[in-house]
Parts: structure tokens; sequence; C-alpha cells
């Protein structure tokens, strides 16, 4: 009798593992990066016209389309986690209730708001752009650019395994329970080698990482790459900074 539960435990287990790993593949064609880009272009175009209400609207809906998305990516997460930690019991199990609960959990666990999501500010630093190109937004300084838009998604900037900056991994999964980046191969030889009970490497990080759950999430690429942009956009700053400075002695000198 034990071992028709358990193997039925492992069947229904087995299928829910499934069902996440299908979402999360769907996830990653559910690319919105270019309904994103075709918003930003028509938003620039309106806001050349000066028409700010529809570009208002047009944010809005930027908001609404990043905020279903990280919600798809919470329900993703949600039912991996009821898959690990499924038994079954005397009574009928009710999933909507264990899906919903974990949901709330994982949503309540995320920094992410849609308001402060990279997408976000990528979009209205688009928009700004338009007639205030090179300067901060209101009420940001450079330093703070550079926090707001990636401190509540990137967690580390180097693969604690290989001492790359992420900008430069092969391959950049993240974990789905801690949310720091590794390269992919790296991570994976790593939980092989302490036997599938590995510890993040990452420093100080309590958390275990698994195979299953260290993943490219459809966001991780789009963040990375807003991280690459800003450092090509800090470069650029110290490069007018240092000239700058030389303009007094190019004086002194005349």
């Amino acid at each position: 009798m034990a071992s028709t539960s358990a193997s039925r435990s492992d069947g229904v287990s087995s299928r829910i593992r499934r069902a996440a790993s299908n979402l999360n593949s769907d996830n990653q064609l559910l690319d919105i990066r270019k309904a994103l880009n075709l918003m930003k272009d028509i938003a620039v175009d309106l806001e050349r016209d000066n028409q700010s209400d529809m570009v208002k609207q047009l944010e809005n809906a930027v908001a609404e389309l990043v905020e279903a998305h990280e919600n798809c990516l919470h329900y993703s997460s949600a039912i991996h986690s009821v898959a690990e930690a499924y038994r079954p019991g005397p009574e009928l199990t009710d999933f909507k209730k264990l899906l919903d609960t974990e949901f709330e959990k994982v949503k309540a666990g995320s920094s992410s708001h849609p308001q402060n999501h990279p997408l976000m500010h990528q979009f209205q630093q688009t928009v700004w752009n338009v007639h205030h190109a090179g300067q901060p937004m209101p009420g940001e300084e450079q330093e703070d650019i550079i926090m707001t838009s990636t401190e509540s998604s990137i967690k580390n900037l180097k693969c604690p395994l290989t001492g790359k900056h992420i900008t430069e991994l092969t391959e950049p999964v993240r974990s789905m329970d801690c949310k720091h980046i590794y390269e992919k191969n790296a991570i994976l030889i790593y939980i092989k080698s302490h036997h599938n009970n590995a510890k993040c490497p990452e420093s100080a990080c309590p958390k275990m990482v698994h195979a299953k759950r260290v993943i490219c999430d459809p966001l991780l690429l789009v963040e990375i790459e807003e991280q690459r942009t800003l450092s090509r956009q800090t470069a650029r700053t110290d490069v007018v900074e240092d000239f700058t400075e030389m303009e007094p002695h190019d004086e002194d000198s005349t």
C-alpha cells in the first residue's frame, strides 16, 4: 500500500514538474521585448509631437504588460515549488489553494515592482531622452540611475564560480530561489560535484541550488543587456570627466 502511495506521489509530482517546465518554456518564448520596443518607438514619436497624454497612456500599458509577465514568472516558480513539496495525504489535495498560496509567497518575496522594473525604466529613459538627452531624469543622479535600474533584479555582478562579469557570461542562468546569477556550465558542474546537495557559491548566501531551479528566465538577458548599456554609459561619462579635468591645464599652458 505504501509503495502504491509513493508511486502515485511520484507520478503527480512528475506531472507537475513537467507542467512547470512547459510553462517556463512558454514564458521564454513569450518575449515581450519586441512588444516593448514597438511601444517605445511609438512613444518617442508621440513625445516628439508633444502628445504627453498619449505617452502617459502608453507608459501605463507598459506597466501592465510588465506586471502580467512578472506574474507569469511567479506562477512558474510557484508550480515548481509545489511540485517539489507535494506529498499525498489522506484527503484530496486542493492544488488551486496550494498554487495560490505559493504564488502569493513568491510574489511577496519579489522586490520587483512594475514602476521600478528595468524594462519600465528603459521605456521612461527612452522617452526622456527625446528632449533631454544626456541629462539624468528628475530626482536621479547618474549613480541613482544605475542602482534603481538594476538593484531589484540583479543581485551579483560577477559569477561566483568563474569570476566573470555577468555581461561576459556565455550562458547566464539565475537561481529561482536566491536569484544569484552564474555561468550555466560552471554551476551545473558545481552542483554535480556536491552530489546535488550544494549551497549557493555566492558568499554568505544560505540558499541551496538545484540543477532544475537554475534557469535563464525571460528577463535575465534583458537585465544583463541593460547592465551592459549602463556600463558603456558610465565609461563615456568618465571619459568626458577626464577630458574636462584636462581643460584648465591646457588653458594654463597657453
